[in-house]
């Protein structure tokens, strides 16, 4: 979920204002995928890295954090949305991870789709403690960069990666449906000859 930060300030407005954009696309994204039956989605928040991000920004992204999980907790449920956050929690603050443990115990029984967000995230370190995730078939990243950035490195082994100058808080439903097409038409071999997975 990266350009937050930059989509605002094209716009002239504060740092913050793009990450509220943000989490108005993190729903859209989410009601999406459950209509399209994605089983599971994990969405890149926070890293282990963005610590080092001007205290104000920080805290101001654990507010909406937490403001967000407490206002869509009701709506995953009735999506039959699970929603678990990955990375660690004792850096986060003390209402962030309220939120977080009831949002987590009231989505339990989602079964439609296993939502993710990572926050405090740090890939090698889920490698060297082998908190490890099931394997991704698609990465989308958007913002411009051209890099995993220590996300899901171990998980995304055979993923097809799709890399767009599009900032995150403008994504959107027909976004997920381009990058969807744009995966079923990739060819997925796994190591062996073209054809062979479908024989």
């Amino acid at each position: 979920m990266d350009g937050n930060g930059r989509w605002a300030s094209r716009q002239g407005l504060p740092r913050a204002a793009g990450h509220e954009a943000g989490a108005r696309a993190v729903h859209r994204v989410v009601t999406a995928a459950v209509r399209h039956d994605i089983g599971q989605l994990t969405l890149y928040a926070f890293s282990s890295d963005n610590w080092r991000r001007p205290l104000t920004e920080v805290r101001a992204l654990f507010r909406i954090f937490e403001r967000t999980l407490r206002a869509e907790t009701a709506t995953c449920v009735s999506h039959g949305v699970r929603l678990s956050v990955i990375g660690r929690r004792d850096r986060l603050p003390g209402r962030l991870r309220t939120a977080i443990a009831g949002a987590e115990a009231a989505t339990a029984a989602g079964r439609r789709l296993h939502l993710r967000i990572a926050i405090d995230y740090s890939s090698r370190a889920a490698i060297g403690t082998g908190d490890l995730l099931p394997d991704v078939d698609l990465l989308v990243r958007t913002g411009g960069e051209r890099r995993l950035s220590d996300f899901l490195m171990w998980e995304c082994a055979y993923a097809e990666l799709l890399f767009l100058d599009q900032m995150w808080p403008d994504f959107d439903a027909r976004s997920l449906d381009q990058a969807l097409t744009a995966y079923e038409n990739r060819e997925r071999r796994f190591g062996g000859l073209p054809g062979e997975l479908a024989g």
